[in-house]
């Protein structure tokens, strides 16, 4: 933060609170109490009324107020929200960024509205996975944000399960031009021209590994625009009957390879549409007997056969095997 949006952000400081001590405003804004001193010196050169109390510390004489923005106390809940969300969801540089707004925003608001709008954040909270438990790091999203940011290609190391050999996983170095990030349902994507494949493609950032920005400058095309994956994509469709017992579940669940869905007397029928079998055959089996494939054909024949191989595995162990596992 430079030294002028850092004498602002004291104002709205002062203004947001009562009163704020020198070592208060520097664990604020991560500097030494030594800088804070010459800032309020320059905030009053600057005809800023600050009241210094020693031992209670720095406050705006009564009735100084900035020029007002003007919010109402849902605008000002879904920005301090937004800036909750922002915080939570990326590195830690813009984590800094969106707190620095959310005291920006809480400073300016009427004592009054403030009251309110603090109630309704407290009331509203985003519970969002551990980026690391995606094998997220910020360190990765940096690297990304600046590579799109300095147009850098990047090279990794990219993990992608082969359907045509019993879901091994397929590891290839990739070098792609990174276009856009993109969040979706508690997962990170990344657009990008790849150089393997000589097209756009769309990666996992949880399926990459070994990151690194390259000297390699691109050009991206002036007429991109940042869009979700196209459904378009996926020319693997299949419809499956659930159970009205599980109906209100299926809904509820949100996968998101579900395109339709239609209440019938029998049960809800479900319209999927993936981009290969493997995206929605592990989720068919977690419904058990409350699901029944109506297409395609082949579909019906792999859940049966991953049916016969999970009852395999579960075969009861014959004696002489149990005694001498004691």
């Amino acid at each position: 933060m430079n030294k002028t949006d850092r004498l602002l952000a004291i104002v709205l400081e002062l203004q947001a609170k009562e009163r704020q001590r020198a070592e208060d405003l520097a664990a604020t804004f991560e500097v030494s109490k030594r800088t804070i001193y010459r800032d309020i010196e320059a905030l009053c050169e600057a005809g800023v009324p600050i009241l210094s109390i020693p031992g209670l510390g720095y406050s705006l004489m009564q009735g100084y107020f900035l020029p007002p923005l003007s919010f109402t106390s849902d605008e000002a809940t879904m920005l301090l929200l937004g800036c909750e969300f922002m915080s939570l969801n990326f590195d830690a540089q813009y984590r800094q960024a969106a707190q620095a707004a959310a005291r920006k925003i809480n400073g300016v608001l009427p004592v009054a509205l403030r009251a309110e709008v603090s109630y309704l954040q407290n009331s509203i909270r985003f519970i969002t996975p551990d980026m690391a438990s995606r094998n997220i790091t910020s360190a990765m999203l940096q690297q990304l944000r600046r590579a799109i940011i300095q147009q850098n290609t990047v090279r990794f190391t990219y993990h992608k399960r082969d359907t045509s050999k019993d879901m091994q996983v397929e590891l290839t170095t990739r070098e792609a031009d990174p276009y856009a990030l993109i969040h979706i349902a508690d997962r990170w994507y990344l657009t990008a021209y790849c150089h393997l494949r000589h097209d756009t493609r769309v990666f996992f950032l949880d399926r990459m590994e070994n990151l690194e920005v390259l000297a390699t400058t691109f050009q991206r095309p002036a007429n991109y625009v940042v869009k979700e994956p196209e459904r378009d994509t996926r020319t693997y469709h299949a419809r499956v009957l659930f159970d009205k017992e599980v109906a209100r579940w299926v809904l509820e669940s949100r996968f998101y390879y579900i395109v339709a869905t239609d209440e019938r007397p029998e049960g809800l029928l479900v319209t999927l549409q993936a981009r290969q079998e493997s995206d929605i055959l592990p989720w068919l089996l977690s419904w058990g007997r409350h699901a029944v494939i109506l297409e395609p054909e082949i579909l019906r024949q792999h859940l049966l056969a991953e049916i016969d191989a999970i009852s395999k595995r579960y075969t009861p162990i014959d004696d002489t095997a149990g005694n001498m596992l004691e």
